[in-house]
């Protein structure tokens, strides 16, 4: 390609990438150019410049000669329209991808070429394919506890962050895998009511029924700007938002699209992923919840033990204080199962109802006199049953809530999916066993997470004694259809064990 510019005009081809900046050429041009699919080149328009990988139009179709068509984040990116004229000129590979063929070769990387690898994963000059080697890299060639501390300041500073210039910050975060299980949302208003302050980003659902932000979305707002949630804390000590809309630790968001599909978790960046975001929001101390069993993510109590070993590793290494629990991940924490009966279980247990699931609110007891415990608080375990008690923990997730935008406080006015199913015991007996993924995978039938009133009410756990015909669950759903989907699935399945 020559050194000087070629003109082309632009064609918006209203297709989005989900992150990597890409164009598409015609394959005249792509040949009288010399350029190949997934060569890289440089878009200029006025003073503004972007770097993006292209495709090539095997005819005129889709782009005619003399125009290149951009994605939504070219678009958004140079501030292009249509039939705009733009300039190209061939651009040099990213510098990290030397890096990542090192690290594919076994070498370990220094400070410098981890921050060219995080830099480029946030400014969209990796692709899709290239990021995923560098995944792989760091799965087969493991990260060593050096990389993955310098990982995770990279990723850290590669994004916005919060700075309430407040002391402690609190924060929490739980491994997942265990449906419900929605504790975050008991213990920020617990703890700010406390009077401190705990900033809690949360995410939505990969694989789950609902994520964090999907249970708060019923009840409020979750998407803010860091400027809107830098004042919401001010104002209520707390906050309950969506990590995804902040642009924290961006480089983290994208690793984790490409693991999604191999489920390749590799340890260095599950920590480094954490431990990241927690850095963006300033915390000091942090609680991390550890949840074992068959069917979470830590499969076992020595599996457990090694990753608990390493958080409190890296967090001595960033200064930070951090308290790892583990805990029985053997079936769902609460009995409301999709966004909106999670949100319904958290708003009875903060308001002490008699219909509260116990186990969820033992749990976010026990965790919050963990919190009061590292900040120097004696005796939390009461001072969190207090507050509960006393009305103050309700109060101020009412405060969360308006402040957040929303409008629900009350349980009975969320709106559960009008379609339901009762599942009955066959036998009589104890309940042994409830599948974890196999709850999970029944309420996503039924629509969850994004029909938020869809999903299921557990009215046993393990250990409970049933009669024949007594109820096990309920299932939910906005449509008959996805219902009776799941029931099809409920009979070929052995989700709760009675013997």
């Amino acid at each position: 390609m020559p050194n000087h510019s070629t003109k082309f005009k632009i064609k918006d081809m209203d297709i989005t990438s989900g992150s990597p900046l890409v164009a598409i050429i015609n394959k005249r041009d792509a040949e009288r150019l010399d350029l190949h699919p997934l060569d890289r080149i440089k878009i200029k328009k006025g003073s503004k410049i972007e770097t993006v990988v292209i495709d090539i139009a095997e005819s005129k179709k889709s782009v005619k000669p003399g125009y290149i068509g951009v994605f939504e984040e070219v678009i958004k990116s140079l501030s292009l329209k249509s039939s705009d004229k733009v300039s190209i000129i061939l651009a040099r590979k990213p510098l990290s991808l030397e890096f990542i063929k090192n690290k594919l070769d076994g070498k370990k990387l220094n400070g410098k070429e981890i921050d060219q690898i995080v830099w480029d994963i946030v400014h969209n000059k990796l692709s899709d394919v290239e990021l995923t080697y560098f995944v792989s890299a760091c799965y087969t060639n493991v990260m060593d506890f050096d990389e993955t501390i310098m990982l995770t300041k990279s990723i850290a500073k590669n994004g916005t962050t919060l700075n309430l210039k407040k002391h402690p910050i609190i924060d929490k975060h739980s491994i997942g895998g265990v449906p419900g299980n929605r504790t975050t949302m008991i213990i920020v208003p617990i703890i700010a009511a406390a009077g401190l302050y705990i900033p809690k980003t949360s995410s939505r659902s990969i694989t789950s029924p609902s994520g964090t932000a999907d249970t708060m979305e019923v009840l409020a707002d979750v998407s803010f700007s860091i400027e809107k949630m830098r004042k919401i804390v001010y104002k209520t000590k707390g906050c309950i938002v969506w990590g995804g809309a902040l642009n924290l630790a961006p480089a983290d968001d994208k690793i984790i699209k490409v693991e999604r599909p191999l489920s390749i978790d590799a340890e260095s960046q599950l920590l480094a992923s954490i431990m990241a975001k927690k850095l963006s929001v300033g915390s000091t101390h942090i609680l991390i919840d550890i949840p074992a069993g068959n069917d979470t993510k830590v499969k076992n109590i020595t599996e457990a033990l090694k990753l608990k070993r390493d958080f409190e590793k890296i967090g001595k290494r960033l200064k930070r204080n951090i308290k790892v629990l583990i805990t029985n991940g053997r079936q769902p924490v609460g009995n409301g199962i999709g966004p909106a009966l999670e949100a319904r279980d958290v708003l009875w247990v903060l308001k002490r109802d008699p219909r509260r699931p116990l186990d969820l609110e033992k749990k976010c007891i026990m965790m919050c006199s963990n919190i009061f415990k590292m900040v120097g608080i004696e005796d939390g375990y009461k001072k969190a049953d207090d507050i509960l008690d006393s009305g103050k923990a309700y109060q101020k997730m009412v405060d969360i809530i308006k402040a957040q935008g929303g409008k629900k406080f009350i349980a009975k006015d969320i709106k559960i999916g009008k379609y339901a199913s009762d599942i009955l015991s066959k036998n009589s007996g104890k309940v042994i066993d409830i599948d974890n993924i196999l709850i999970s995978r029944i309420a996503r039938i039924c629509g969850a997470p994004s029909d938020k009133g869809a999903g299921i009410y557990l009215y046993k756990h393990i250990g409970d004694s049933v009669k024949k015909g007594e109820k096990l669950f309920t299932v939910y759903a906005e449509s008959k259809q996805k219902l009776e989907y799941a029931k099809e699935d409920i009979n070929s399945s052995k989700i709760v064990i009675v013997k």
